[in-house]
């Protein structure tokens, strides 16, 4: 007996396929639509949290009779008074000067890092130091706090008049802390230079230091000055570490050892003891929303940065 195998016909596969999705264009379908999900989670999450603290922020100024000059310029800050008043300018002072001081010092000590890691020393700098500075950001704000505490305040109280608390013993805590932001993201902008340019100064005659100096410095520079301003923004909105050695006094101080507050050291210290849609809980929020203000602001200053490096 003769056994014959005989295939279908085409006709035959491609009716019995017919209606069937491929697997291919399926799953393609899947990861598209996960993607899309995720970025649309992410918008409604920016946007409700934007949409909360705006509206719990305006409150005071809109029906609970707060002036928002009187909150931005006045200098007394008495939520518990008869007559509460709610001047934020010494928080926001505090806020700044702890920030643009911790700016001036962790700038040049993350800019010079990062050209000992690129320019003079690369495998150190790639296998021992870059690593070490970016453990620093892994670094809870408690220790940070607990660490200036216990030894940046001491320090100061035996060789500046006072507590040692103050903008000065913040500055040097949020140094620390923003000193891995600078570091990294001035290491990236080095190290995308093109080799071109240096060899064709090194071609031309120039030192090592002339070629760091007069080209390499000012041909990343927007890139570097994108480092500080994150630094800044991480300054800006830090609260415990700044709260365990500023002094938390609600004053524009008249010398950097002297007692002062941010924004989010107030926030957290008051935020607890208030009462959910009272004027002093509404006034905190207004705080949060001037928080937010100058992140946004932070933000639009380093996209401002970066087309800045793209169009160079």
């Amino acid at each position: 007996m003769n056994l014959t195998h005989t295939r279908p016909s085409a006709d035959v596969i491609d009716k019995s396929e017919q209606g069937k999705f491929p697997k291919h264009k399926l799953e393609e379908l899947r990861g598209r639509g996960y993607v899309i999900f995720c970025v649309l989670l992410l918008i409604v999450i920016m946007f409700s949290i934007v949409y909360f603290i705006a509206s719990r922020g305006l409150t005071p100024f809109l029906s609970q009779g707060v002036s928002i000059g009187n909150m931005l310029g006045g200098l007394k800050w008495a939520p518990e008074a008869d007559s509460p008043t709610f001047g934020a300018l010494p928080f926001l002072f505090g806020s700044f000067s702890t920030s643009l001081l911790a700016a001036v010092i962790a700038a040049p000590l993350g800019i010079c890092a990062a050209i000992f890691m690129t320019e003079m020393m690369p495998k150190v700098g790639k296998n021992i130091l870059q690593p070490a500075i970016e453990l620093l950001a892994g670094v809870p704000s408690v220790v940070y706090g607990f660490v200036g505490l216990s030894v940046i305040v001491p320090f100061l109280r035996d060789i500046f008049p006072g507590q040692g608390v103050g903008i000065l013993a913040g500055a040097i805590v949020l140094s620390v802390m923003i000193l891995p932001t600078i570091t990294t993201v001035a290491t990236d902008a080095l190290r995308s230079l093109p080799a071109g340019l240096k060899e064709g100064s090194y071609a031309l005659g120039a030192t090592r230091w002339q070629t760091i100096s007069r080209l390499v410095i000012p041909t990343t520079l927007p890139s570097l000055m994108t480092g500080v301003v994150l630094g800044i923004a991480r300054a800006f909105g830090e609260a415990l570490a700044v709260q365990m050695v500023i002094g938390n006094a609600p004053h524009i101080p008249h010398s950097l050892t002297e007692s002062a507050a941010t924004l989010t050291s107030i926030i957290t210290l008051s935020m607890g003891n208030t009462t959910s849609g009272s004027l002093h809980n509404n006034a905190l929020w207004s705080l949060a929303l001037i928080l937010l203000i100058m992140t946004f602001l932070f933000v639009f200053i380093v996209r401002l940065l970066e087309r800045r490096v793209k169009r160079a």
